[in-house]
């Protein structure tokens, strides 16, 4: 019998098994490159988009601010022109400003500067071409109750009577630091430091030897306290004026809240110094030899250099402005100077962020 014949058996092709194998793979790789490049392309024109959007809104914002410090510049020239002897609360520049805009808001708040403790007063006296002719010496004996001679005793009282529970040794040290911060010289005063006690700290530095351009600068005076700051903060300011650092109060724009600056500046209890303010005319002292005939100021006998501490005029503005618009905020701070004359009303400070 007969057996049909068989065919061969076809064995595959191993090595084109392999290639198509090899191909399908690179595809998929291909594949898988191109998915994350498309991925992270798309995620970074997304990020791209993002940013330039929040570019766009803060420089919207900060558009703003300035827009807002125009015109605070523009009424402090209104003021300087109708009221430019006495200025007190009951004028517009007291009232915080504020101003819907699509998607964010302008607010603004002008302060004066000459209604809180300038540190700086505590730094050298910029003496003019022709000083005035100095003032009688002071009694032997002064009274405890006498009002301060100078700066200096000034914050001293301050500091004692703003914090309840600071000793008489940390608020001389305090006061006597402040001043060795502020000249020029490498002197220690009384309880004071200079380069030495600063460049022995952890993380040394050196005294500024200068005014300061921001309170904050406070905290990098020996003997300060995290409870001492904080609660001295509110009463002190800053002018940073080379051209003045003479210690003046306007009585018409000083609040009750901040009634522990003039109980310093008069040695008064605080609640004395409250009283007066508290009994101010609602535009303000006239004149202030008003001032001076109030019952408590009268039994102190000031001298003609202390009486000179008080004014009813300010020539420095604080403005504090923020704004909104969209996702973004912005913050600034300029300081104004009312400038003698026709001179108008210029920008000595701006800060950006932070608050003076």
């Amino acid at each position: 019998m007969n057996s049909l014949p068989t065919k061969p058996f076809l064995k595959p092709n191993s090595k084109v098994s392999r290639e198509r194998g090899v191909a399908l793979v690179v595809i998929l790789l291909v594949v898988a490159i191109i998915s994350v490049l498309a991925t992270e392309m798309v995620g970074r024109l997304q990020l791209n988009i993002a940013r330039t959007v929040n570019i766009k809104d803060n420089n919207q914002a900060y558009w703003y601010a300035i827009g807002a410090e125009q015109f605070a510049q523009k009424s402090l020239g209104e003021l300087k022109t109708l009221s430019p002897d006495n200025m007190n609360l009951s004028q517009p520049w007291a009232q915080v400003f504020e101003y819907p805009i699509d998607g964010g808001g302008i607010q603004a708040e002008l302060i004066d500067l000459q209604a809180c403790f300038n540190l700086n007063t505590l730094g050298p006296i910029k003496l003019e071409e022709d000083p005035p002719p100095p003032p009688p010496p002071p009694p032997e004996v002064d009274s405890p109750n006498a009002a301060p001679k100078n700066p200096a005793e000034a914050f001293y009282n301050l500091l004692t009577k703003s914090n309840d529970n600071i000793d008489s040794y940390t608020a001389e040290t305090l006061r006597d630091s402040l001043t060795d911060w502020l000249d020029a010289d490498g002197n220690i005063t009384g309880l004071g430091a200079e380069d030495a006690d600063y460049e022995s700290l952890t993380i040394p530095y050196v005294a500024a030897n200068a005014l300061m351009t921001n309170k904050s600068e406070l905290r990098l005076i020996k003997g300060i306290e995290p409870s001492i700051l904080r609660n001295i903060l509110p009463f002190v300011c800053v002018i940073p004026d080379q051209e003045f650092n003479s210690l003046q109060l306007n009585i018409n724009t000083i609040t009750e809240e901040n009634a522990a600056i003039l109980a310093a500046m008069l040695n008064l209890d605080v609640e004395d110094a409250s009283r007066i303010i508290a009994s101010r005319p609602e535009e303000g002292f006239e004149n202030t030899n008003d001032f001076f005939t109030e019952p408590e100021i009268v039994a102190l006998n000031l001298t003609p250099q202390q009486k000179e501490w008080f004014t009813i005029k300010t020539n420095y503005f604080m403005l504090r402005i923020k704004t909104r618009y969209n996702e973004a905020s912005f913050k600034m701070t300029s300081i104004f100077k009312l400038d003698d004359g026709d001179s108008g009303v210029s920008v000595i400070s701006r800060e950006f962020g932070g608050v003076n």
